[in-house]
């Protein structure tokens, strides 16, 4: 059974930024929070967002079907929606194995 970890926010990531390159904590919060806006802002435009190295965020249009409740087995529309899926890079994936 896999063991619980962590989760990495972005006060992390701004600390790591901070280590590891000089920047001042305000700085690197603030490239953190830009890089995630600019992502929102692209994702929200209808543009898919890429990654080298580490994956896509892909828009995906979902035609209208019908669902089952679970419990009555009554079934009932789902309307059509767009979703955000994640798939990670070759590279990211082998890291994740290699991790394991």
């Amino acid at each position: 059974m896999a063991e619980t970890v962590g989760t990495l926010t972005r006060a992390d990531l701004a600390d790591t930024m901070n280590r590891r390159m000089g920047f001042s904590r305000s700085e690197s919060l603030e490239l953190v929070e830009s890089l995630l806006n600019h992502m929102c802002e692209a994702l929200s435009k209808g543009e898919n967002v890429k990654v080298s190295g580490f994956g896509s965020f892909i828009l995906r249009d979902k035609a209208e079907r019908i669902g089952r409740n679970p419990k009555t087995g009554v079934e009932v529309p789902i309307t059509s929606r767009r979703v955000l899926t994640f798939r990670a890079s070759q590279l990211l994936k082998q890291r994740i194995d290699a991790a394991a």
